[in-house]
């Protein structure tokens, strides 16, 4: 565990400026993102036979600005990003992970087809359902001028409190069918209204 990544971008560029090397992007000296490669790099996997090494890095961006030279460095190292949202959290939904922004270089390798198509379908919704957030805050947003939005409308929601975890909850040992069950029992209990 590293925490953070960022903490370290800032010690290495306090050490490069200080001795007179020129920054090159926000301030930060071409040395800090050749250094940060040596250390990322470190884990994964090991000689043949004798296991990896998983790291679970945390980057600290200035401002939620998440094209911050070291975030943006560090996601074209690494093979996964959970990005955490502060407007998520504020929403009261836990773990904040925004569902969008976050992701994984070998999910599509552990999932099967149909959790491929899964995916690929909730995270179009989800796009679709929050670009259209100030349309419906604004009360412009008319159901049944646009079927794939109307969806969106009625199941984001849900999937965001299938996705939402208090402190006490497990975690899952099959998210994909969880989520199903969640969605279905919902869609089955609104239809009955």
């Amino acid at each position: 565990v590293l925490d953070s990544i960022t903490r370290f971008a800032h010690a290495l560029r306090e050490v490069a400026t200080g001795t007179g090397e020129p920054p090159v992007a926000r301030g930060y000296p071409a040395s800090v993102f050749t250094e940060l490669p040596k250390l990322l790099e470190r884990a994964g996997p090991g000689t043949e036979g004798k296991g990896s090494i998983t790291a679970i890095i945390s980057v600290l961006v200035d401002g939620d600005d998440h094209n911050d030279p070291v975030a943006d460095s560090v996601r074209g190292i690494l093979d996964g990003h959970v990005v955490l949202d502060r407007t998520i959290a504020e929403q009261g939904r836990y773990p904040p992970v925004n569902p969008l922004s976050s992701i994984s270089r070998l999910a599509g390798k552990a999932w099967s087809v149909e959790q491929r198509a899964l995916v690929t379908r909730l995270k179009s919704m989800i796009s679709r359902f929050e670009d259209t957030r100030d349309i419906r805050l604004l009360g412009a947003y008319q159901g049944g001028v646009d079927a794939e939005l109307d969806i969106a409308v009625r199941q984001v929601p849900l999937i965001y409190e299938a996705l939402t975890q208090g402190p006490k909850d497990r975690p899952s040992a099959d998210p994909f069918s969880d989520l199903a069950r969640h969605l279905k029992s919902k869609l089955n209990a609104d239809a009955g209204d």
